[in-house]
């Protein structure tokens, strides 16, 4: 008996599988850094998932995201937002980010998507933006088990 699995194309999931495809995903970047993670049903207090550090003090609530975000309705709720740009993870705290954002760069104050929606996200990461995030990069998933 052989498997006939085939691969499948991001880009024609719906928006759903989009999400539960990019939670898989995450999830195993995060199995790299010691996390289980926890799927929640519904937005519980903004979070998509749980992340549990095998510390046993960790936990962070995550967003997932599609892409760089802020929301005003996250702010002081704690929350961490993950989201993938070229091959490579990002999970940074929300409110802290948003601060740094907000004070080195000219992007969101002032926007329409901003004050009178209450979020703004970066279809395009400048290097700015890049450099900001840097600390906050998790990594692509590993390949096979390391023995380090």
């Amino acid at each position: 008996m052989t498997l006939d699995l085939q691969r499948i194309h991001y880009r024609e999931l719906n928006s759903r599988q989009k999400e539960n495809y990019n939670y898989q995903k995450v999830a195993a970047v995060l199995a790299d850094y010691g996390f289980v993670t926890l799927r929640l049903s519904d937005d519980w207090q903004g979070a998509d998932f749980i992340a549990q550090h095998i510390d046993g003090e960790t936990f962070f609530r995550v967003q997932l995201k599609g892409r760089l975000s802020f929301a005003r309705k996250y702010l002081g709720k704690d929350l961490y937002i993950a989201f993938e740009h070229l091959g490579s993870w990002y999970l940074y705290p929300h409110d802290e980010f948003l601060e740094t954002v907000t004070r080195q760069t000219n992007t969101i104050s002032g926007t329409l998507s901003w004050e009178e929606r209450g979020n703004y996200s970066f279809n395009t990461l400048s290097l700015q933006l890049q450099e900001l995030l840097a600390p906050f990069r998790i990594g692509p998933i590993q390949t096979g088990h390391d023995e380090a």
